[in-house]
């Protein structure tokens, strides 16, 4: 359950300040003091002090505003750039001295505080290269990011200001968005860049001074225009949460550790939720995440114009509250301790809110408040050894700091549960969403030695649970699961049986190009569904279609008179063949001259032609299938034959397609096991003939060849015995 409190307005935006608002709102050294810079030349310093909306405010179409646009928040402080200066990047507070720094002009950093009146007589100090954005929390010096990708503490910038900047990201390469956190006391920097719309992600940990670089992927979406980014932790997984211009919100796990530091890798994003926004928004749009389960969304949702301030529960994908903003948003989102601040209007607002833990019934809106009114939940992700002062929560009281020491004993005292327990628990009880998280968490993160062994035991507890509760159908978790590369048939055999049951022919694409040991039986049976399956149910299955990408759907030419392999229909003496292909039957024709199939069935089908396989243990499951599937299947086989053809190295175009072994071989499987039965097939009398020319003139190809192969023999004998005959010969040979 979460709720939005009355606002209350903070500041009047400055007339400095551009049309998309404030540079910045960043917390002070105290928790409720914030420093907001505008996009001109102004830092000012604010106290949330408690505000009455009773006397200050009135209601208009639901949302609290000011009577005289004037805020009750007093500032407490207020510097200037010089005129003709701008301010670049916001202003924060070095929580290690109490002092404030700004940038401006890109190049100049200012230091003062609060006695200090005009920044023109405070600290300066010129850089070398442009600033992006400095960064201060508890706990650790700030950290200033450059624009090329370069990062330095404050000190060590400070002892040498004209200190050479390398450059850490590639040309056009520009960074989008960045955050500073803290994991066990050690520093980490994540930023974001873009180029050509494509993402990167760049984890900096200055504990070992290792960057790593990653990949952004898309998943199932379309490709789409990132807007706004925010992140957690969990564990030593980094969750990059990303708002897309199709509205929904993306999750791409990063591990802190990765096994391989020095590669850059390759991260997917997934679906986290659907349709939060309007995905024709192009502006006005922001979000952050509130804690382990909430997260603040900025802009107009799916069913309306209008810009509103929403909380979504993630764990149980709904909406849990939302508030109308009529006099519209820059877009813009700040989050600290339990307010979120916005602008509306022309006015810095700011809204308490309140998340409780998050359950089913509180989901639903139906949980029974027992809490007391004035107490609010903690936020899930708080450091509490560095989060005083931090905005993670209210810790002024005693009995808060009582708590706080009582929660680090208890955890401190209580042993680590492994990952791959809380897991394996995971998977009894929790949701399917819950699982696929859960587990691309674990996935995510470093190796172990027993990887292997938590792996089967995963796969074993989910498909106990399909079987003991049949609408449990773990299809995200299975897949994920599958593409670890350490599974095999033996050691799950009742996946494929659930994938078979279910008709699931994705998993079931996966398992036979992963799978070694698949039984005969099983690969027949994949074999069936694969044929039999409606076009409508392949074209909503996400199949990998690389095998057949490049000639899938695609139309045939005639191969009526010359085949590049030597054979030409004109020179075989079977008269009555020809006569019966130039009659054409009704219905056939189109056969003759296209891909039988469509392009994902033919990736399927690739899949199996790849598969191992005992003939003796083969042929009897092969005499099951319908004899029109089996026509099917011969008329593609026959298709990629003459694709084959078509080069001289007998090949077939795209990645990893089938052989002509691999198609030679089960051309012959087919007719051993089901000649009799197609042979009385109208249907299928065009394309038995078509392959017995095919296979007459192959004979007459290979009998030439053994004519050629015996003279090729009689001159490697004559090679043999010559001798040195001088620096000059002319020798005649004679071939009869």
């Amino acid at each position: 359950m979460a709720a939005l409190e009355e606002g209350f307005t903070l500041t009047a935006v400055p007339l400095g300040s551009g049309p998309d608002g404030p540079l910045g709102v960043e917390q002070s050294d105290k928790t409720d003091q914030f420093l907001v810079t505008d996009s001109g030349r102004t830092v000012i310093l604010y106290k949330l002090r408690g505000h009455r909306p009773a006397d200050l405010v009135e209601r208009r179409h639901g949302l609290f505003r000011t009577l005289s646009e004037v805020s009750d928040q007093k500032p407490l402080g207020s510097w200037s750039v010089k005129q003709g200066q701008i301010i670049t990047c916001p202003a924060v507070c070095n929580f290690q001295t109490g002092e404030y720094i700004v940038v401006h002009d890109n190049k100049v950093l200012r230091i003062w505080n609060n006695e200090d009146v005009n920044l023109e007589k405070a600290f300066k100090a010129t850089l070398s290269a442009e600033v992006y954005r400095i960064h201060s929390v508890q706990g650790t010096e700030p950290l200033v990011l450059f624009k090329e990708g370069a990062v330095r503490g404050l000190e060590a910038l400070l002892a040498e200001p004209q200190q050479k900047i390398e450059t850490v990201i590639s040309d056009e390469e520009v960074i989008k968005w960045t955050k500073f956190f803290m994991v066990f006391r050690h520093p980490v920097l994540i930023f974001i860049t873009e180029k050509h719309g494509n993402y990167f992600a760049y984890v900096q940990k200055f504990s070992s001074r290792v960057l790593c670089k990653y990949a952004l992927l898309l998943g199932q979406e379309e490709k789409s225009v990132i807007q706004s980014f925010s992140m957690s932790l969990d564990r030593k997984v980094i969750s990059l949460m990303s708002l897309s211009s199709d509205g929904c919100v993306y999750e791409t796990l990063i591990p802190i550790h990765p096994s391989d530091p020095e590669k850059n890798q390759r991260v997917v994003r997934s679906l986290l939720l659907k349709s939060v926004v309007c995905g024709s928004a192009r502006s006005g749009v922001a979000f952050t995440v509130l804690d382990q389960d909430h997260i603040a969304v900025l802009g107009p949702p799916p069913s309306a114009s209008k810009e509103c301030l929403s909380i979504w529960n993630t764990k149980f994908q709904t909406l849990q509250t939302s508030r109308e903003l009529p006099q519209g948003t820059s877009g813009q989102l700040w989050y600290y301790g339990e307010n979120l601040f916005i602008l509306h209007g022309k006015f810095l607002t700011v809204i308490p809110y309140k998340c409780e833990v998050s359950s089913l019934a509180g989901a639903l809106g139906k949980l029974k408040h027992s809490q007391d009114p004035g107490t609010h939940a903690m936020p899930h992700f708080v450091n509490w050894e560095t989060s005083q002062g931090c905005g993670l929560g209210s810790q002024n009281s005693e009995q808060s700091k009582r708590i706080l020491r009582r929660r680090k004993i208890e955890v401190s005292a209580q042993p680590e549960v492994p990952a791959s327990t809380q897991l394996l628990a995971t998977i009894q009880k929790d949701s399917e969403k819950h699982i696929e998280v859960e587990l691309r968490k674990f996935l995510a993160v470093k190796r172990t030695p027993d990887f292997h062994t938590v792996i089967g035991d995963v796969i074993i507890g989910l498909l106990g649970r399909c079987k003991a509760e049949p609408s449990f159908y773990p299809r995200n978790p299975l897949m994920q699961l599958i593409q670890t590369h350490v599974l095999s048939y033996s050691l799950c055999p009742g996946l494929m049986e659930v994938a078979l049951e279910k008709t699931d022919v994705q998993i079931l694409q996966l398992c036979l190009q992963q799978f070694p040991d698949i039984p005969e039986s099983v690969t027949c049976a994949c074999l069936k569904i694969f044929l039999s399956i409606g076009d409508e149910s392949l074209q909503e299955a996400d199949i990998n279609v690389q095998s057949a990408s490049d000639y899938g759907d695609e139309k045939m030419e005639e191969h009526t008179e010359i085949f590049q392999n030597g054979f030409n229909p004109e020179e075989v003496n079977c008269e009555d063949c020809a006569q019966e292909l130039n009659e054409k039957p009704q219905g056939t024709a189109e056969a003759s001259t296209s891909c039988p199939v469509t392009l994902k069935r033919a990736a399927l089908l690739n899949a199996i032609l790849h598969s191992a396989y005992s003939e003796t243990f083969l042929l009897p499951h092969l005499k099951d299938i319908p004899a029109q599937h089996i026509t099917l299947f011969l008329q593609y086989l026959y298709f990629l034959y003459l694709k084959c053809s078509e080069n001289a190295t007998m090949t077939l175009p795209g990645i990893n397609p089938p052989t002509l072994n691999q198609i030679m071989d089960w051309i012959c499987l087919l007719l051993d096991a089901n000649f009799t039965v197609v042979v009385m097939i109208p249907e299928a009398k065009r394309l038995l003939l078509s392959l017995y020319k095919f296979v007459k003139s192959q004979i007459s190809i290979c009998s030439e060849l053994n004519k050629i192969e015996v003279s090729f023999r009689e001159l490697q004998k004559l090679n043999q015995e010559k001798t040195n005959r001088g620096l000059y010969s002319i020798e005649v040979l004679e071939l009869f």
